[in-house]
């Protein structure tokens, strides 16, 4: 393949080229074929003015085209109001197009007396058809070449607009450099069989008909084959990082479930498990004996129970005589985690220690040397479980909550230099589809927690505005007088905003204004506060003697009361969806019936009103997180992995699962049956591998 600098593409030349590179990051001219169209306009279609005139104005759509005579063209107006008018016809009707700018330009190129094509949008003026700025083409001019049946749409920035590199002038560029570059520039990267069995178009048509289509059809197949290209590659790296950790990753084999379990199976659980609970831990435990190291993802809602799984997953591991580590994102989560685990195995034969930011120097040391004595069994802590001085004595399982939280180097750095490495347990809150969990996660086996324990209550959740705040207190003082307590979370973005800390601050002197001491006691949390002060008002929160906490999003993960049964959420509209569900999480904890309230102003974008939408009907947060993608597109979620996926340039995770399983299948069949791809026939699978940047394998942290 040919990497041809885009400067040399006509039309282009060192100025453009700086501002392809800088807006785009795009430096040559297999990469300007990436930037797709995001529309295309069908110009295959001629209306005819009579036709315009009858068709009500919503449903003419956007651009259409029609061809007009020109009867004459006037100058109107004086400085910002003047406009070039022409007057068009056709049979008995009349139209107008007016040009505001580029009189000039118009005036030369326009002449009375001539049939035009005309490209525009067309609206209404007087009970006339105008067209403000519309293309427009000499009907003897008109030609195969310069009439595109279907017109690509393309995306450009400003910058490039005022260059000369808008829609039409990209058009131009890629359209010249398809026609005389396209056969140096690309090759082909599947064979032919699978282009067969999958009924792909070869590469180089696929790349010509997306963006010069002469039909519908073309459009369908250029983009099908080229989607179905980018999820086979990701699909190729990822199915060979799994098949190789499966074939070559040594693990610790736990050959017991141990007598320590037994004992807290039948003695300290603290309630039955969900037969969800018992099939992953039936599954982790044959990846845990099986000699091989695990690397699995546990996906579950909130309040599913995936810390009791975790817990008993670190039983097995102690119950082997090895140790096992949870490494969690806060302090408060660290903490909790710490009190609750160290409660529920009061009695049993482990030592449980806990490890964070704020642990005193003296205690830390203790920690460090017990740890490599293999005196601590259990080691529950935030980040600084990987600091240098972190070292096991036998690490045999690491537990990783609310992934999303740690980037990979972190999340590798928890048991480098371990021989064998420890198995490992990845754990998230945040349910993500199917389609979404095969791409990030295609090299890590998922497990799914979709029940929730008995007892459990769905949270009932409502969207009021700001009129309704009276009843709202009104709730919240039902539920106080009931014994219960109340959340009432504030947007706080940045903790520095000083615009959102002076909200916060009001809006707890408003609620302890309706709530007064010493009937009712109000406490506030928000990370401005120091480690000391936070902690004091959770705990007072966590023993019943603060009936509300106004909080910052400081409590989306680690708080868990479940005597807390209704959550007011100020300015939902600034939440984005995931934050609110786990918001929402905070309550339903008990077997109470629990309320979420979102209070929203009454002026409201679209996607915002989708959101409060989509909360207000579902509590699951599997198909919360169908809507999620649905909103913000996979672009901005696949953040959630922050491996080395590159971010899709065609394909789309929300409507293409069935696309992604074909890719899918294939790459493992093709890996089946050649892992090397030594094969002559895959040979350009070879060549295409070895030009791109291989993803890293971040999930084998061993």
């Amino acid at each position: 393949m040919k990497a041809l600098p885009v400067k040399y593409l006509k039309g282009v030349g060192p100025q453009r080229e700086e501002i392809l590179q800088k807006e785009l990051g795009i430096f040559y001219f297999h990469e300007l074929l990436f930037h797709f169209p995001f529309r295309y306009i069908n110009r295959s279609k001629i209306f005819t003015l009579e036709e315009l005139y009858r068709m009500p104005e919503d449903e003419i759509g956007s651009e259409v085209q029609v061809m007009l005579w020109v009867k004459g063209m006037e100058l109107k107006g004086e400085k910002r109001s003047k406009r070039l008018v022409a007057e068009c016809v056709e049979g008995n009707r009349k139209a107008l197009m007016v040009w505001f700018q580029g009189h000039q330009w118009v005036s030369k190129r326009l002449q009375a007396g001539k049939r035009y094509l005309i490209f525009g949008k067309p609206g209404r003026y007087q009970n006339l058809i105008q067209f403000a700025h519309p293309e427009f083409l000499e009907e003897e001019k008109l030609t195969a070449q310069n009439l595109p049946r279907f017109m690509p749409v393309y995306n450009p920035t400003e910058t490039m607009k005022r260059a000369g590199l808008d829609s039409d002038g990209l058009f131009g560029v890629i359209s010249n450099g398809i026609r005389m570059h396209l056969h140096q520039t690309v090759d082909e990267n599947l064979p032919e069989s699978i282009r067969k069995k999958y009924f792909l178009m070869n590469r180089l048509l696929a790349f010509e008909k997306i963006h010069l289509p002469d039909s519908e059809k073309d459009i369908h197949h250029a983009t099908r084959r080229l989607k179905w290209e980018e999820l086979f590659f990701i699909q190729l790296q990822l199915g060979k990082i799994l098949k190789n950790r499966k074939k070559y990753s040594v693990g610790i084999p736990f050959t017991t479930s141990g007598d320590l379990l037994k004992e807290f199976y039948e003695k300290h659980l603290p309630f039955p498990l969900t037969d969800d609970q018992k099939a992953v831990i039936r599954e982790m435990y044959e990846d845990m004996r099986s000699g091989r190291q695990m690397n699995r993802l546990l996906q579950g809602d909130v309040g599913s129970g995936k810390t009791i799984v975790a817990l008993i997953l670190m039983l097995i591991a102690i119950g082997n005589d090895c140790q096992a580590c949870l490494m969690v994102p806060t302090e408060i989560l660290a903490q909790q985690h710490y009190h609750n685990i160290r409660d529920i195995l009061k009695g049993l034969p482990v030592r449980v220690a806990l490890l964070t930011g704020s642990t005193k120097k003296q205690p830390k040391q203790k920690i460090y040397e017990e740890l490599q004595s293999g005196q601590i069994q259990l080691l529950i802590g935030t980040h600084a479980l990987i600091e240098e001085q972190v070292k096991f004595k036998k690490l045999g399982l690491a537990v990783i909550d609310e992934q999303h939280r740690f980037g990979v180097a972190q999340r590798a750095k928890l048991s480098t230099g371990y021989n064998p490495p420890p198995h490992v347990l990845i754990m998230s809150a945040t349910p993500i589809p199917r389609t979404l969990a095969l791409t990030l996660y295609g090299d890590l086996d998922v497990s799914v927690i979709r029940q929730l324990p008995a007892g459990r209550k769905p949270v009932k959740t409502f969207h009021v505005y700001e009129n309704a705040r009276l009843r709202v207190i009104g709730m919240m003082r039902e539920q106080i007088a009931k014994g219960r307590q109340v959340y009432v979370v504030f947007p706080l973005i940045q903790e520095s905003e000083k615009l959102d800390y002076h909200n916060l601050e009001k809006g707890f002197e408003g609620i302890v204004a309706d709530f007064p001491e010493p009937q009712y006691h109000v406490g506030m949390v928000h990370g401005r506060m120091s480690e000391e002060d936070r902690e004091h008002e959770m705990r007072m929160f966590a023993e019943g003697k603060t009936n509300i906490l106004v909080a910052t999003t400081v409590i989306e993960v680690g708080v868990n009361v479940p005597n807390a049964t209704m959550m007011v959420i100020e300015s939902a509209e600034r939440f984005g969806l995931s934050q609110l569900h786990q918001l929402r999480g905070r309550v339903g904890r008990g077997s109470e019936e629990s309320y979420c309230i979102l209070m929203t102003g009454h002026k409201l974008s679209r996607e915002a009103r989708r959101r409060m939408e989509a909360m207000v009907q579902t509590t699951d947060g599997f198909k919360i997180s169908e809507m999620d993608l649905e909103l913000r597109g996979p672009g901005e979620m696949s953040g959630t992995r922050q491996s080395g996926t590159e971010k899709l340039k065609i394909a789309n995770l929300i409507t293409d699962g069935p696309l992604l399983k074909e890719a899918r299948e294939a790459a493992l069949e093709l890996l089946d049956d050649d892992p090397s791809l030594e094969k002559p026939e895959h040979a350009c699978i070879r060549e295409f591998l070895s030009q791109k940047q291989e993803v890293n394998d971040w999930t084998k942290v061993g």
